[in-house]
């Protein structure tokens, strides 16, 4: 079954790259045309109501935020193509949202199509609003989606105490609730949330600097968060934690 698409792009020879991409490395998608501006592009998705748009972020007059924000429930799948922006990808990547970057790299477009396929369905209304609060300032991240058994639970980064690694799973701890389980690793969360609040003290344990209470001295020492929750400081660790935020 083919999957339809659209790709919406200033350039026309990143436009003609991703299309001779798809043809060559993803046959199972059809490219139903292209746009080089938002304007044309929402005229063309409502016309041929394409199962997903690949999208360019920065366009002139109009970015790919904006044809989102256009939807009052985005009725395609979307996949974000850029140019690196570090800020830009961390926001896509907590609103569980796909991406490549330009220039496209065959075997992620192949990852991405596969990951399009194994779910296809529309993003979520949740998944665009957490997107733009993301994107709101870009200092730092409000929101993330969690991946759980049912689809993604969104939860506020300044609600969550800490992250717990559990092998190839994360448990969230969360501030009065109970904690999620994500079948993520505490790396990749580390390498999204880190600087945003977070800091990683221990090979297993990711804390939000808002909530730890007390620091105890000790080989590496611990924190103790505001649930009460001792947290060990690795030896490793200890200069880098206690630099950042204690006076030594």
């Amino acid at each position: 079954m083919k999957i339809t698409a659209l790709i919406v792009d200033d350039e026309e020879g990143a436009r003609e790259s991703l299309s001779n991409l798809l043809a060559r490395y993803a046959p199972d998608i059809e490219v139903l045309g292209t746009a080089s501006n938002v304007k044309d592009a929402k005229r063309m998705i409502d016309l041929n109501e394409p199962d997903v748009v690949f999208l360019d972020i920065e366009m002139p007059f109009a970015s790919g935020f904006d044809l989102l924000k256009s939807y009052a429930e985005v009725p395609f799948d979307v996949v974000f193509v850029t140019a690196y922006d570090q800020y830009a990808v961390q926001a896509i990547k907590c609103s569980a949202l796909d991406y490549l970057l330009k220039p496209v790299d065959p075997d992620e477009l192949i990852a991405v199509v596969e990951h399009i396929k194994s779910h296809q369905a529309p993003i979520q209304a949740k998944q665009v609003d957490a997107l733009m609060q993301n994107m709101e300032n870009r200092n730092e991240l409000r929101i993330i989606a969690i991946p759980d058994r049912t689809g993604y639970e969104f939860v506020k980064l300044d609600d969550i105490l800490r992250l717990e690694s559990d092998g190839n799973y994360t448990f969230f701890h969360i501030d009065g609730k109970k904690k999620i389980l994500s079948s993520k690793t505490l790396s990749e969360y580390a390498d999204w949330l880190e600087g945003h609040k977070f800091i990683r003290i221990h090979r297993s344990h990711l804390v939000n600097t808002q909530f730890i209470q007390k620091y105890e001295k000790g080989d590496g020492g611990f924190v103790l968060m505001k649930d009460g929750t001792k947290v060990e400081v690795s030896r490793r660790k200890k200069n880098d934690f206690l630099s950042k935020f204690f006076v030594q």
